[in-house]
């Protein structure tokens, strides 16, 4: 009788911890980043540099990078990186300035950002990024629409 009490003690126990491990398993798998989701930094710097490059050769927005030196253009590449990188939860660190002042007097119409999002669109297909971290990078990106686009 001690035996069989002992045993299902026993059984209890690793079922329990059992139990404990896939719930904790489980939770870490939802607690990750959208930066971690997204698959990290060559990911993210892979996406921008599609996205410039459609921006760049867009006709309408194309005006944002005429005159700019091939320096000025990857800085701001850079910047770009940083700051999603930094702003899905990544460990990376932004060292521009905020929105509203590296947008401003830029004139960047509401027309502007719509072709911005529809290339963004483009991009994150292109790469086969899910549609809930699309819809997650999309978010974060329109929460800065009133610090970039112009009255």
């Amino acid at each position: 009788m001690k035996n069989f009490r002992l045993i299902n003690l026993f059984f209890i126990i690793i079922l329990t911890l059992a139990v404990s491990f896939q719930t904790l398993k489980a939770q870490n798998a939802k607690e990750k980043s959208l930066y971690q989701r997204l698959g990290g930094y060559d990911a993210i710097a892979a996406v921008v540099d599609d996205f410039l490059g459609r921006m760049m050769n867009d006709e309408q927005l194309g005006r944002f990078f005429n005159g700019l030196g091939t320096d000025r253009k990857m800085r701001a590449r850079q910047l770009t990186v940083d700051f999603v990188c930094k702003a899905a939860g990544g460990h990376c660190v932004y060292t521009g300035r905020d929105m509203l002042v590296t947008h401003k007097g830029m004139g960047i119409t509401e027309d502007d950002w719509n072709i911005s999002v529809k290339l963004l669109k483009q991009t994150l297909k292109k790469f086969n990024v899910p549609a809930k971290e699309s819809a997650e990078v999309l978010n974060l990106i329109s929460s800065l629409k009133p610090s970039i686009v112009e009255k």
